[in-house]
């Protein structure tokens, strides 16, 4: 007997027919005889839809309300789901990220998970039933209710099966695997067997919501056996893996793309060497998330600091730069939206200069300004702005050949 953790996202659950149909997939697992935790989203758009009804209410909502509110959406789904399988003759019990001994640490919104108290699913999977989890969400040591951040129920599924020691992690999903890049947009997209879990955390990082970022870290570091599948299709994933086999020697696997990332410039700055510790300091103390930096210094003797971040931080960001102006000591601030992240990844990069190179030519040829850059030994990331992401994305897409093969 096998332990199995699958995980539904919003989409495999997103109405009463695609809740049954994950059924099937659940009771196939019994039948092959293994003891199965299941982990949802909520249904369909239900969490945009909480955080919209928020939002007419507040423009920057309180995060611990937030947190109440978002986890309600994962327990609709759970619940419906145990009621389905009890139905079919599956015995089931559902458990909120708290009841099944999630704890995390005490940050609202967007918390990482501590610890995780496996006694209480062990003792139902002892019992026979299939546990369903609600994903996305934890509790802290003083009780108050957290969640992961989008795309957290990927961390909580990969998170339980590390902590339980699972034989496999399946991540179901709306699409067959991990392509290219973005079978939606670009039709010429494949699917990869196969990908290392260094190229699926750049390519998460970078905007491929296939996986969430914290969720490939949790199977790297713990050596979780992953494969991203469909809910719909029963044909062979992608598996997430140490070395991934190089498809063709391929140099890069994957272009990956994210809208809706904002250019913060702070101008005048008087003493660079302190004010970048405090500023970077500042910022990580709020949680906001900084991405690429660039500095420059000026004739007059001060540098001038820009870098990027998710446009939902920009006014929080200006807030809390501009409560400290007087630690930080600069003159002025700028800010830049409707800007977009377009990024190549792939581990051949490490042993072919010239990769980058190709890159910046290729947008050059299309008349795609480039913002900003951003470089590491497996990928290559530009700032442009959104209106020429998608050429972008097709442009790199067609250049290294990625749908060809």
């Amino acid at each position: 007997m096998g332990l199995i953790v699958q995980k539904f996202g919003g989409t495999s659950v997103g109405s009463i027919e695609r809740i049954l149909n994950v059924t099937e997939r659940i009771r196939e697992e019994t039948v092959r005889g293994n003891q199965v935790v299941v982990v949802v989203s909520a249904m369909g758009k239900t969490t945009d839809q909480l955080v919209g009804m928020a939002k007419e209410l507040s423009p920057q909502p309180n995060k611990r309300e937030m947190d109440m509110l978002l986890s309600t959406g994962e327990q609709v789904t759970i619940a419906l789901l145990s009621m389905a399988l009890n139905a079919k003759g599956l015995p089931a019990v559902s458990f909120t990220g708290w009841q099944a001994g999630i704890e995390t640490e005490p940050v609202h919104g967007n918390a990482r998970i501590s610890n995780i108290k496996t006694e209480s699913i062990r003792e139902q999977l002892d019992a026979g039933k299939v546990v369903i989890v609600a994903g996305f969400q934890g509790i802290t040591e003083d009780g108050e209710i957290t969640t992961l951040g989008r795309g957290g129920s990927d961390t909580t599924a990969v998170a339980l099966a590390a902590a339980l020691k699972a034989d496999k992690c399946d991540i179901y999903t709306d699409v067959t695997g991990v392509y290219t890049t973005d079978p939606r947009y670009i039709k010429d997209a494949r699917k990869l067997l196969s990908v290392s879990y260094d190229e699926m955390l750049e390519l998460a990082n970078l905007g491929a919501g296939v996986l969430h970022p914290r969720a490939v870290e949790f199977a790297k570091n713990y050596e979780v056996r992953l494969e991203v599948r469909s809910s719909i299709e029963k044909t062979e994933g992608t598996v997430i893996e140490g070395e991934a086999s190089m498809e063709q020697n391929l140099v890069v696997r994957g272009v990956a793309f994210e809208d809706e990332i904002t250019r913060v410039t702070v101008l005048g700055l008087t003493n660079s060497l302190t004010s970048l510790s405090t500023i970077f300091t500042t910022l990580a103390r709020n949680h906001i998330n900084v991405d690429i930096i660039i500095q420059s210094t000026t004739e007059a003797g001060t540098a001038n600091l820009s870098f990027s971040i998710h446009t939902n931080d920009w006014l929080e960001t200006l807030n809390v730069l501009e409560e400290n102006k007087e630690l930080l000591g600069y003159e002025q601030l700028d800010a830049e939206n409707k800007l977009a992240k377009v990024s190549i990844v792939g581990s051949g990069m490490i042993s072919n200069p010239g990769v980058a190179a190709q890159m910046f030519e290729v947008l050059a040829s299309h008349n795609i300004p480039i913002k900003m850059v951003s470089t590491s030994e497996i990928k290559v990331s530009a700032v442009v702005e959104e209106k020429h992401m998608l050429s972008a994305v097709e442009a790199l897409h067609k250049a290294f050949e990625l749908g060809n093969q």
